[in-house]
């Protein structure tokens, strides 16, 4: 048997160490070893809840099991492993400190090996003792508030180059940040979030959802929404009570004005709006109201459920997380022909545009309304039926370095959550990290820019709407 024994002292209060390692899905948050971890049994984390971890180890997989098998509420927690040749037992204790400020955690592993691991264990325990050092440290990392970091000039040459920078956007990028564990537990706190039933919104809800906040999903389709329902409660253990749901098209602007009286009717404020719907369309279409669909959905939704949401974002000092795509690097702002009604449509290119100017009217929002932090990013490369059947060459290419959904949600997550960036407002961030807007010729949005965008946007989603301003 190999045994090893690691602590670590954090400053975080013992109940928000103990509730965040309680779900060992969390590991995958801290643990270099492990590229994959979930709860396998549905419902809140209790005793006899399950776990799949798979792990990666001299570049192999291997995947263990685990039972959730002892918990002392805010004290301890035991589990139980079995993988290949391997069991494993481990039991975290949680000491706090004089004031509960600081957290101390003794983490002691029990593992037995059999087969050609058992004749190496001589070689194998420094390695896993070198391991879990690198684990507690990252461990400290994930439960202690994080700073922002600046991008530095060698960040800023990369983005000019950009191929460097959309290598970033890969799993691998995601993997290689140096802080992606808790942001901050969100009770009591409700969030908004669009398109989520599946894709970077769902996986997003499930785990604001984990940090506690109450829940209100905005989806076109209603199956899809109990659907999405059922996967976040399985996935958090929430109640009845903590999740929401409203039925809207919003690709429909008077829709999107029905969303929005629904939820200032559920609530009187509102702490978090992520605005995460969005669709890449290969042709040109109107919609039933005479939008083109891809500035409808991307852009004018967005927009308007917003404007609507303004007065109970405010009477939550509400933070905005809008969700744009690395692809807007490649396009500028395009006032004179919006709708792509004098340019042969493009639809990755009527995409970008969009989003480039959703990201231009976050700074201008940003600017108008000290009360509510309003920021924009981008999820890197993830894998979302949107992304398949969008750009199903694409997919296919670069499938294996996709993100997960779960990955490319992450920096959104933060954003709504952490409590680093409570005074930051008009940034535009990948993996946690403020980034720049523009880096080709010609498409930087200027001061001027974004005041006329946000009048073409207010002349634009008023009903009976006249042309631009």
């Amino acid at each position: 048997m190999i045994r090893l024994q690691e602590r670590v002292q954090v400053r975080r209060p013992t109940a928000d160490c103990y509730r965040y390692m309680l779900d060992m899905a969390s590991s995958e948050q801290w643990n270099p070893a492990v590229r994959n971890a979930r709860k396998s049994t549905p419902g809140p984390v209790e005793r006899r809840s399950r776990f799949e971890v798979d792990f990666r180890v001299a570049g192999r997989r291997s995947a263990f099991g685990y039972e959730l098998v002892d918990t002392d509420p805010g004290r301890s927690l035991s589990l139980r492993g079995q993988g290949p040749a391997a069991r494993a037992r481990e039991h975290i204790e949680f000491r706090p400190g004089d004031d509960d400020t600081f957290t101390e955690i003794l983490y002691t592993l029990d593992l037995d090996v059999s087969g050609l691991a058992e004749r190496l264990q001589a070689i194998i325990k420094p390695w896993l003792t070198s391991m879990g050092h690198r684990a507690m440290e990252d461990l400290r990392r994930a439960l202690e508030p994080s700073c922002v970091e600046e991008p530095g000039v060698w960040q800023w040459l990369r983005y000019r180059a950009l191929l460097p920078a959309a290598l970033e956007f890969s799993r691998l990028g995601y993997q290689s940040m140096p802080d992606r564990g808790l942001s901050d537990f969100m009770d009591d706190r409700i969030v908004v979030v669009t398109g989520a039933t599946g894709g970077l919104g769902l996986a997003a809800a499930k785990e604001l959802s984990r940090l506690g906040a109450t829940l209100i999903l905005v989806g076109r389709d209603r199956e899809r929404l109990k659907q999405a329902q059922t996967a976040v409660r399985a996935f958090s253990g929430c109640g009845l009570d903590a999740l929401h749901t409203v039925e809207a098209d919003l690709s429909r602007l008077e829709e999107v004005r029905l969303a929005a009286r629904r939820i200032q009717a559920l609530t009187p404020e509102v702490h978090g709006l992520i605005n995460n719907a969005g669709a890449l369309f290969n042709e040109r279409d109107l919609t039933t109201e005479g939008t083109e669909r891809t500035l409808a959905v991307n852009l004018l939704a967005p927009y308007l459920l917003t404007e609507k949401l303004l007065p109970v974002l405010e009477q939550g000092a509400g933070r905005v997380v809008n969700v744009a795509s690395g692809g807007l690097y490649l396009q500028a702002l395009h006032l004179d022909d919006m709708e792509f009604e004098n340019e042969r449509f493009d639809g990755a290119k009527a995409y970008a545009r969009a989003k480039r100017a959703l990201v231009a009217q976050t700074e201008h929002w940003a600017e108008q309304h000290p009360g509510i932090r309003f920021n924009s990013m981008h999820p890197g490369w993830a894998d979302t039926p949107g992304v398949a059947s969008s750009l199903p060459a694409f997919h296919k290419r670069v499938g294996p370095w996709l993100r997960s959904p779960r990955q490319g949600a992450d920096t959104m997550v933060w954003l709504a959550s952490s409590p680093s960036v409570a005074e930051i407002s008009g940034r535009f961030w990948f993996d946690r990290r403020p980034r720049p807007t523009a880096v080709l010729p010609g498409t930087r949005v200027t001061a001027d820019q974004r005041r006329q965008l946000a009048r073409w946007l207010a002349a634009r989603c008023r009903p009976g709407h006249g042309g631009p301003v």
